[in-house]
């Protein structure tokens, strides 16, 4: 089982920028998975608290059902427009993915099966991904 720390332990500052993406709006998106198997997308709060990536879900919402049902997930950061010709400052976006691991009634937690950052090199010409899994550590590609 992996929780936020273990990224943080093993990545400080790769995690340190994820969670800045994350921390930077309220609103994020959950991907969950439907009784027929087909993606649910749906609006969510997170928190990073001691260690840990909880959400919650309102009594009775279907992203709660499909959690509960099917524990697998994926979080995204808000996406946010760069500014014309100031590319180079976009901060890109952050998915965390893993499973709900049930709280409470409706609270959950999040074991990490992967953690990505998705952003442009210094000189705004490249596209770099950066990925995490406990399996293989961080990895990062660059693309045109």
């Amino acid at each position: 089982m992996t929780a936020w720390r273990d990224v943080e332990e093993a990545e400080p500052e790769f995690a340190r920028r994820v969670r800045a993406l994350f921390d930077a709006h309220k609103h994020k998106t959950i991907a969950t998975v439907r009784a027929d198997g087909a993606p649910r997308i749906s609006g969510i709060e997170a928190t990073f608290s001691d260690g840990e990536l909880t959400f919650g879900s309102m009594p009775g919402a279907r992203k709660g059902a499909d959690l509960r049902r099917d524990p697998r997930l994926a979080l995204h950061s808000a996406t946010v427009d760069p500014v014309e010709g100031a590319e180079a400052q976009w901060p890109g976006e952050a998915k965390i993915a893993g499973r709900a691991v049930p709280t409470g009634p409706e609270g959950f937690r999040v074991e990490v099966t992967e953690v990505v950052h998705t952003h442009l090199n210094p000189e705004a010409t490249l596209l770099v991904v950066e990925w995490w899994t406990p399996a293989h550590g961080l990895r990062r590609i660059e693309r045109e």
